[in-house]
């Protein structure tokens, strides 16, 4: 099966559900690769209106299983995982060693 598209491949025979209709929020909220940005382009919800909408028709297992395994996604929220993919800050110590180094060069 070749993945095609910019759509998240997935191991279901089920395709990709028609984007005006409940159904692709509910896909595209469980995929891991589609952020709520994404949806919110594609659809004009935002993520507490796609939340309403996975309590609303998942069952309240569910909801709960999803909505701690979105909340846990850097992938879903697209700031966080730009951030993540950044190099870490460097700390005041590391700072401060680094410019000890530089005068003690001098």
């Amino acid at each position: 099966m070749a993945r095609t598209g910019d759509r998240p491949y997935t191991l279901t025979r089920k395709p990709e559900p028609p984007s005006d209709s409940s159904d692709w929020v509910i896909w595209a909220a469980w995929a891991d690769r589609v952020s709520f940005d994404e949806i919110r382009e594609r659809t004009g919800l935002d993520e507490q209106a796609v939340i309403r909408v996975m309590r609303r028709e998942l069952k309240p297992s569910s909801f709960r299983r999803w909505r701690k395994r979105a909340s846990g996604q850097t992938t879903k929220h697209r700031q966080r995982f730009m951030q993540s993919r950044q190099s870490p800050p460097l700390s005041r110590h590391a700072v401060d060693d680094l410019l000890q180094r530089d005068f003690a060069a001098d």
